[in-house]
């Protein structure tokens, strides 16, 4: 009779628990649902859009809004599960942070009519799906002008992750900044083929160092190329946020987000029923993306902080970066003079400007 008592008393215990942990907050609350494709700590792409978050949540008021976060989701399958995951929690708003979760999120929306969905750096939507980005490829035009006047060996370094538009179309932002004031310069490309790999993007960026570049600038997520050039005496151009503090000796500025421009305004249309299935794409002028401001610590020189000021003023303004006479890297004219790269022709980029030192990957 005791063992069964025990018995009764364990499966009790353990049903309690399970309630227990089933639980995920306030109920009340309007439930946001993120993938991150690493952790919020690594001071890169995942840092920049849970601040982002944060803050758009913290501004709409925390006793409205919750927010669900499942991080470390890969670009498979498994993205699909994790969102079902935070659907069954009760999100009625899910945002999904890399390219890789597209056609999974597409596969969702048509699943949860219900449910809205937004996706960054996509291309498909869908009634209840919309995409976002930023030209963050503004930003790297700042930093790139001010790469271009600090470079002694004209030879910059990038190191870049996949061989997609959107790092493609920064890298080529970048180019037109460090040729904006530098013809001489060009910026050598090493792919590492990684989003987050802090030992891989570390170790492209000692090769290129050793190949004589003197600027590291970087499409990743950790400030691993930034140590490089620190520990080699060089200088750095960071990403994602600001990472002067990684590397102090090194970082000259980095091209941040600002992502709770975008954040607010889209947690907002999900919660009142505003919401209208788009493609966010703005700039500088929205305050999405931003350049930091250099590192007098290292830039003794005033005149360059002014040059990159015009520069933003210039594109706030409305000038187009991707503005021609453009060729390739070929030699090949792409943007003749007089015309400017569209929106939907920068979202498709995949050719390499004039000044780039590297190749494309089929």
């Amino acid at each position: 009779m005791k063992k069964i008592l025990w018995l009764g008393l364990a499966l009790f215990l353990m049903a309690s628990f399970s309630l227990v942990g089933c639980q995920t907050g306030d109920s009340d609350k309007f439930k946001v649902g993120v993938i991150y494709i690493g952790e919020p700590g690594d001071a890169g792409w995942t840092y920049a859009h849970d601040q982002g978050l944060k803050a758009a949540i913290k501004a709409i008021g925390e006793d409205k809004v919750e927010l669900v976060v499942q991080q470390n989701v890969k670009e498979d399958q498994s993205s699909s599960q994790a969102m079902e995951a935070l659907i069954n929690q009760g999100c009625k708003a899910i945002f999904a942070t890399s390219y890789g979760y597209m056609d999974y999120i597409v596969d969702l929306a048509a699943k949860h009519p219900d449910v809205y969905f937004f996706h960054c750096s996509g291309y498909k939507t869908a009634d209840n799906l919309s995409t976002y980005f930023g030209k963050i490829e503004q930003a790297r035009y700042l930093t790139g002008i001010t790469a271009g006047l600090m470079t002694k060996s004209n030879k910059i370094g990038y190191v870049a992750a996949m061989p997609i538009p959107e790092v493609v179309r920064g890298i080529n932002g970048f180019t037109l900044g460090v040729r904006s004031v530098n013809q001489s310069a060009t910026v050598k490309v090493v792919w590492t083929n990684t989003w987050y790999d802090p030992q891989v993007e570390k170790d492209a960026a000692i090769g290129l160092l050793k190949d004589g570049c003197d600027v590291i600038a970087q499409h990743q997520d950790t400030a691993g190329p930034q140590i490089a050039a620190q520990d080699a005496g060089k200088y750095s151009v960071g990403y994602n946020s600001d990472m002067k503090s990684f590397a102090p000796k090194a970082n000259l500025t980095s091209a941040i987000w600002n992502w709770e421009v975008y954040y607010e305004a889209a947690i907002k249309s999900a919660m009142d029923g505003s919401f209208a299935s788009a493609q966010y794409f703005e700039g500088l002028d929205k305050g999405v993306v931003a350049a930091t401001k250099l590192n007098t610590d290292i830039i003794k020189d005033t005149t360059i902080q002014s040059k990159v000021d015009a520069a933003e003023a210039k594109i706030k303004g409305g000038y187009n970066i991707f503005t021609g006479p453009i060729k390739d890297n070929t030699g090949k004219e792409v943007i003749p003079a007089g015309k400017s790269a569209t929106d939907t022709e920068l979202l498709s980029m995949m050719y390499f400007v004039e000044g780039v030192d590297g190749v494309i990957p089929k």
